[in-house]
């Protein structure tokens, strides 16, 4: 059976991968608009999946900005792994202070726990939101301080993540820097483990 994560998706390099930043989607992007959301476990489920390959590669810190979404699912994974795998750190560096700010007090709560357990936290540019400028200076920041990036993003469905994609294939094309997708396909094969389990 094809592996749920062919290696033929990804750019890959030898280099070893002990930082890496995970990224994707945003969750009104998926359609996700509350933490009850069946396509939430499949997504984390996924998210174990491929952490747990690359912690057996000596990875040793997952980095995230802290969106809501793909980015706090991710977070929660790493929190839930850490039990397991004690040397596996958190690191969350948003990209402005305060971008919590707007969001419902249930998202914020979640936020702050997330933030309150993560082994890092700072916020790369010291003020609050003023301009696109500092997301772009975000993505800059953690492809010169990781050593691949693992995106949840799907070529056949636009949104954020395409240009945090192109940017890394870039970064790619001139340095060791490792690009990893989890694809719709890579959740739907989730998805149907998960049914299969269900009628044994």
């Amino acid at each position: 059976m094809k592996s749920v994560f062919s290696l033929s998706q990804d750019r890959r390099s030898d280099a070893i991968l002990k930082r890496l930043v995970v990224t994707g989607y945003k969750q009104h992007e998926l359609g996700i608009f509350d933490d009850k959301h069946p396509g939430i476990r499949f997504i984390k489920k996924s998210l174990m999946k491929r952490l747990l390959d690359l912690l057996d590669e000596d990875l040793e810190w997952v980095i995230v900005s802290g969106q809501l979404g793909i980015e706090t699912w991710a977070a929660e994974v790493v929190i839930e792994l850490k039990v397991e795998y004690p040397h596996l750190r958190l690191a969350v560096i948003t990209p402005f202070l305060e971008q919590e700010k707007n969001w419902n007090e249930t998202k914020k709560e979640k936020y702050h726990s997330i933030i309150a357990q993560a082994d890092y936290t700072t916020s790369l540019t010291k003020r609050p939101y003023e301009a696109p400028w500092q997301f772009i200076e975000k993505d800059k920041f953690f492809m010169r301080n990781s050593d691949g990036i693992l995106i949840v993003f799907d070529e056949e469905n636009d949104g954020s993540p395409k240009f945090v994609k192109k940017a890394a294939e870039r970064h790619a094309a001139q340095t060791d820097y490792r690009v990893l997708t989890i694809t719709a396909d890579d959740l739907q094969v989730i998805a149907e483990e998960e049914q299969l389990n269900g009628w044994q």
